[in-house]
């Protein structure tokens, strides 16, 4: 199934996909909207696009595991993607993917406007591939 992963942001969005078998994690590459409503828009194209079965949003959750402001926007926009995509849409817990990706970044080496530009894509490939290992360890358990 072609998943679309969402780590979505205020002003960049960064897409990824998986292919078909949900083995590798893909950059589609990042939306910049600050208009949440042509933000959807887009997005819902995109999904449409790769022609998507589901699609996975980032949940910002603080350290502690507790929610703010970030979160109930994410939860938000999740449920306002499923109605326009009528796709199944899940929310996972994204916390680090941004350092992490930070970090991937600074390996490669990226800085300035590079980094700024892919930090946001590299994120969703990472909110991607923690959702793969989820449910390829949900089919063993469950064949």
């Amino acid at each position: 199934m072609k998943i679309l992963a969402v780590d979505l942001g205020k002003a960049r969005t960064g897409l990824a996909i998986c292919d078909p078998e949900e083995r590798l994690a893909s950059p589609v590459g990042t939306i910049t909207e600050y208009n949440p409503e042509k933000r959807l828009e887009k997005v819902t194209q995109k999904a449409k696009e790769l022609e998507c079965q589901a699609i996975v949003v980032g949940l910002p959750r603080n350290m502690d595991g507790s929610e703010g402001e970030s979160a109930a926007g994410a939860r938000a926009f999740a449920q306002m993607l499923q109605e326009a995509t009528g796709l199944p849409v899940e929310l996972r817990d994204e916390r680090l993917t941004t350092v992490s990706a930070h970090g991937f970044l600074s390996a490669a080496d990226k800085r300035g406007k590079k980094r700024k530009a892919l930090v946001d894509t590299v994120s969703a490939v990472l909110i991607l591939e923690e959702y793969l290992r989820y449910r390829q360890n949900q089919r063993k358990r469950n064949p």
